[in-house]
């Protein structure tokens, strides 16, 4: 049985972050996202530890990372994005003016991210700051790769459109 610990093990290092980025973005405070990202790889553990065939155990943890989110919205009803997200997102060594250029912009995203529909939400986080491919995040969301495409096309336009009128 060591043999699918150090597999998943493998698997945990290897997107404890990014699931964890994903979820944070999502839900307003670090405990919260803590715990949600603690849940997602119990669930996957509790799936891969079955023997169970997962053909793609990223977009799977995403799967039921995008579940586990909706869960939560549903017990807590309510969606906001902390100030804590710069902390995740911005370089630890970018200069001054660079740092101060992406706080503006992450302040405006802060802003505006909220105000789209959670599958645009979702497409702009993991295309623009997990840098998924459009395969991916079609597999996530279990969609042809070009709804996908459109769904990030017309998420980007609303979301510049947004931005544009604060």
């Amino acid at each position: 049985m060591a043999y699918p610990k150090k597999k998943f093990a493998k698997l945990y290092d290897k997107y404890v972050e990014k699931i964890y980025r994903f979820v944070f973005l999502k839900v307003s405070s670090q405990e919260e996202a803590q715990d949600l990202t603690s849940q997602v790889f119990t669930k996957g553990w509790k799936k891969f530890r079955k023997g169970e065939k997962i053909d793609n155990p990223p977009a799977y943890l995403y799967q039921i990372a995008r579940a586990e989110i909706a869960n939560h919205h549903r017990e807590k009803a309510k969606f906001q994005v902390t100030n804590a997200v710069s902390d995740q997102i911005i370089d630890s060594n970018p200069g001054i003016e660079e740092t101060q250029e992406l706080q503006s912009e992450l302040e405006i995203l802060k802003k505006t991210l909220p105000q789209l529909k959670d599958d645009y939400q979702n497409v702009v986080i993991w295309r623009y700051l997990e840098g998924l491919s459009i395969k991916d995040i079609a597999e996530i969301t279990e969609r042809p790769e070009g709804t996908v495409r459109v769904m990030v096309h017309r998420a980007l336009k609303e979301l510049r459109e947004k931005m544009e009128n604060l």
